[in-house]
């Protein structure tokens, strides 16, 4: 299974943040036991590390990518995708439409997001982190 994680579900992770803390630290951990494997976009991890960085620092930011990077795959999200989402007429927010097709030029699967509502036009399966860990993990 390919599985797709929205920025926020990493910042979720990097900052520890309830409630969703407890299903984003666990699907993290699917890599360890070769369940599925993680796919995200440079972009997702940018945003991830802003808020980290201002939450822990610079070292230590920097730090927890990196293990994320190790463990995870990084989509390409380039012209194709920004094209696509540029040409998708259902798409209102640009860097969601870019994260979509990133995730469907990748063979994702599934899409899991904190925010379900930003991915209204999506064609593959999008879940929160509880809804996702219910249904693959527990």
């Amino acid at each position: 299974m390919r599985v797709f994680l929205d920025a926020n579900i990493l910042v979720s992770v990097l900052n520890k943040e309830y409630p969703h803390y407890t299903f984003t630290s666990r699907i993290l951990s699917m890599t360890e036991d070769k369940k599925a494997t993680l796919v995200t976009t440079g972009i997702c991890l940018a945003i991830a590390y802003y808020f980290a960085e201002k939450k822990h620092g610079q070292v230590l930011a920097k730090g927890k990518i990196g293990l994320l990077v190790q463990h995870m795959e990084i989509a390409d999200c380039g012209k194709a995708e920004a094209e696509s989402a540029l040409k998708n007429k259902k798409v209102h927010d640009f860097e969601d439409g870019m994260q979509y097709y990133a995730a469907l030029h990748s063979k994702c699967d599934c899409i899991v997001t904190n925010d379900l509502d930003d991915f209204y036009f999506s064609d593959l399966e999008v879940l929160g982190p509880e809804k996702f860990f219910r249904k693959h993990v527990y």
